[in-house]
């Protein structure tokens, strides 16, 4: 298997940048690696502070414990501020993910044509 296509695959299926790291080009993995990592960080906060806004809801008895009621509660309580950074940080976190595959592999395949 050529060094493009582990690259791109380390990237894709591992993390963003791991291919680079493959590469040894450090510094652009390590960019990646920080920006998917901080995109990851506030999806996750943001997860988990709408899960235990739920869970607060059920256990002082505003809403039962309703598969129903919870689902339509988490459907309606996501803020404007919270959706924006959500999405924004999904958008950050695919954009990492596409261009640590792309640029992998463009790197990988430049580094097969020298050994050739």
């Amino acid at each position: 298997m050529s060094k493009a296509s582990k690259a791109a695959l380390l990237s894709g299926l591992v993390f963003p940048g791991a291919g680079h790291m493959l590469l040894q080009k450090y510094l652009r993995g390590s960019v990646l690696m920080i920006a998917a990592l901080g995109a990851s960080t506030v999806i996750i906060k943001n997860i988990v502070a709408q899960t235990l806004a739920v869970v607060d809801r059920i256990n002082s008895g505003d809403i039962p414990a309703d598969t129903g009621a919870i689902a339509e509660m988490v459907a309606n309580s996501s803020s404007a501020t919270d959706g924006f950074a959500a999405n924004a940080a999904v958008i950050v976190l695919l954009a990492c993910w596409l261009i640590g595959i792309v640029d992998a592999y463009r790197l990988g395949s430049a580094e097969d044509q020298r050994k050739i």
